[in-house]
């Protein structure tokens, strides 16, 4: 065991040996040693790392709102971003959460079909937007990480109780809540989780100064990136439209009775202060898309590693092209004892009824196709979409999507606190103190 200083000495020892050991090119060749910025638990975040972030993001948010007014409030978003990914990237390494190449290539491939793009021109177009193809392979790999560790950790934990949902439903209806939309943006002056009352007075006394310059016409989005604690930040604090009954109910009293483009007080929650503004609303009926689809899944064990199962897959799609029939192949082979018994029939569902990498997948398939071998956290599948149906919004889904709405409404607050934890508990040292955010206070 070591004291607090000698820890600390010795985590940045080893990163200064980390980053040091990067640096050499060749033998025949000096190159600058790239410096630390930022020490992560045992882990760095390099200056250069910093930098082609900050580009990263400055080029992202110039495509989508045309520029950027305040390079000083980007940096210290982006950095911020980089030290809650670190550790979270952290936390799934430690829990054994991996996502393979083959995995990773399917999620790309379905992203790119459900965009209207080869892969080819899926790159291409990265590269017409100057983000480099590996660059964007590695980013998509740590978010797929990130998300099944906030799975794992929050989403897989939250539960919704039938009072909660009886309750909910009552509620929507006596209000008439159910079809409203809202698109939001949003800013959060966050609080430590253990506030003492100065800590608290000093984010209420910030928020408050907030609205002031925002009521003086202040730009929302360019404040949020400059001062919002909330994880949109580098959105301008854009939280898209959603559905009344998918905002928490706070956020639903403080936007009560404002107009289009006003912004509401500070309001208080466990996180901290909150502002928000109202940037539209609509009424429309939303169709909600149904799909039906059918799968033959193979478990990985001892005895079938991932490869094993690939190949499994792979000769039974050869053999449904040529001509056998699935449903009698999926009763023969597949490990789901639900659709088994079905053909691997899976019903008619709703949005939001499987796992993300199912959902994406199965959103790129055409009626009557038969996706490639692909991967979940259940084992390896292989899907056939058999028709897509459009149903309006009727009692039979309302009160499934009441479900997710409450879900989504418990897993956003636990979520912020999750995170708000995790972050505080984490070992930070800025070798470069002038990123450290106390020491500009």
């Amino acid at each position: 065991m070591c004291n607090q200083h000698l820890c600390k000495l010795n985590k940045l020892i080893f990163a200064i040996i980390i980053t040091a050991m990067a640096g050499i090119n060749s033998a025949n060749a000096i190159e600058p040693l790239d410096s630390i910025a930022v020490v992560v638990n045992d882990d760095v975040i390099t200056s250069k790392e910093l930098e082609d972030k900050i580009k990263y993001y400055e080029n992202q948010i110039r495509l989508s709102s045309g520029s950027v007014s305040d390079m000083d409030s980007l940096k210290k978003q982006v950095l911020e971003r980089m030290i809650r990914d670190k550790v979270q990237l952290q936390q799934a390494a430690q829990l054994g959460i991996q996502f393979d190449d083959i995995s990773l290539n399917r999620m790309i491939d379905a992203m790119a079909k459900k965009n209207k793009l080869s892969l080819n021109e899926l790159r291409t177009t990265l590269e017409q937007e100057g983000i480099d193809f590996s660059d964007f392979r590695n980013q998509t790999r740590d978010e797929l990480i990130i998300q099944e560790l906030q799975k794992r950790m929050v989403a897989d934990k939250v539960n919704v109780t039938s009072q909660e949902l009886k309750q909910f439903t009552e509620s929507n209806v006596q209000q008439d809540k159910s079809g409203t939309e809202f698109h939001l943006l949003h800013i959060l002056v966050a609080t430590p989780e253990s506030a003492s009352p100065e800590d608290i007075q000093l984010s209420q006394q910030k928020a408050e100064n907030i609205y002031q310059q925002l009521l003086q016409g202040t730009d929302f989005k360019q404040m949020a990136m400059r001062e919002s604690d909330g994880s949109n930040a580098l959105n301008g604090g854009d939280l898209g439209t959603r559905k009344a009954n998918e905002l928490p109910e706070l956020f639903l009293q403080a936007i009560e009775g404002l107009k289009q483009g006003e912004v509401s007080v500070p309001v208080r929650s466990a996180s901290g202060f909150h502002l928000l503004k109202l940037a539209g609303t609509s009424n429309n009926v939303e169709m909600v898309t149904q799909t039906h689809a059918r799968h033959i899944l193979i478990r990985t064990s001892a005895d079938i590693d991932d490869d094993d199962a690939r190949q499994t897959l792979l000769d039974l799609k050869q053999r449904i092209e040529q001509g056998e029939d699935f449903a009698d192949l999926a009763n023969e082979y597949s490990e789901d004892p639900g659709s088994k018994i079905k053909g691997g029939d899976l019903g008619w569902a709703n949005p939001g009824t499987f796992v993300p990498v199912f959902e994406t997948v199965m959103e790129s398939l055409t009626d009557g196709e038969i996706s490639e071998p692909f991967k979940s956290q259940f084992g390896w599948h292989l899907m056939q979409l058999l028709e897509r149906r459009e149903i309006d919004m009727a009692k039979t889904v309302m009160e499934a999507k009441a479900m997710q709405a409450i879900r989504a409404r418990k897993i956003d607050e636990e979520l912020r606190l999750w995170l708000r934890r995790i972050r505080d508990e984490a070992y930070i040292e800025y070798v470069d103190a002038s990123l450290n955010p106390e020491q500009k206070k």
